[in-house]
């Protein structure tokens, strides 16, 4: 055994309703094809899902975490490999500039609302990378989007003052580091790896 290997990481097996409704449709959508196929696929699913009433999230989903968006990772296929995590944004919570590493996602409101913001790259120096605002919306419950490299470039905030907001992720593999990009000088960010731990 090579004493440097990563530890495997057993896939949570968190039950809530509705989660064998769930699988059944995320694994078909990822059997599509192409990934412009799976994440379009899989865009029409989330739809489907999330007005769903046999269909619902761990409870611990509605907890949110002092000082940081929460990250519970409810499913992970073996057989496809894809990650499903769902996110717990507290008032005012949100990520800065970040990537996805190179894999495809697939995002869905649960509940609330949040302020989505898509940056186009413009150029890179080193470290350094420029970025552009290319518009931004308010997601609310039921919508969904998906991003595919290199255009997973983006900014998330839950903009309400007082409610939190759930949304629900599709990688296309578990997603445990990014990049995030600093402000440096107007549109140049530095670039910071990022460790993404799953929260209880």
């Amino acid at each position: 055994m090579n004493e440097n290997a990563l530890p495997e990481i057993t896939p949570p097996a968190i039950r809530f309703p509705g989660r064998a409704k769930l699988v059944a449709l995320l694994d078909a959508a990822v059997s599509r094809g192409d990934e412009h196929q799976v994440t379009a696929a899989l865009r029409n699913a989330l739809s489907s899902i999330i007005p769903d009433s046999e269909i619902q999230l761990p409870d611990c989903v509605s907890e949110p975490i002092e000082g940081h968006y929460a990250r519970r990772e409810i499913y992970r296929s073996t057989e496809h490999g894809y990650s499903v995590v769902a996110m717990t944004w507290g008032p005012g919570q949100g990520t800065p500039v970040h990537d996805h590493c190179g894999l495809w996602c697939v995002e869905g409101v649960w509940q609330g609302g949040l302020d989505i913001t898509q940056y186009e790259l413009l150029e890179r120096d080193g470290e350094r990378f420029r970025f552009r605002g290319t518009g931004g919306m308010i997601a609310g419950p039921g919508s969904a989007g998906s991003l595919i490299p290199p255009h997973e470039y983006h900014a998330i905030r839950n903009s309400s003052s007082n409610a939190i907001a759930i949304s629900v992720h599709i990688y296309k593999a578990p997603m445990e580091t990014c990049a995030m990009f600093v402000p440096v000088d107007g549109e140049w960010f530095a670039r910071v790896e990022k460790a993404l731990p799953v929260d209880l």
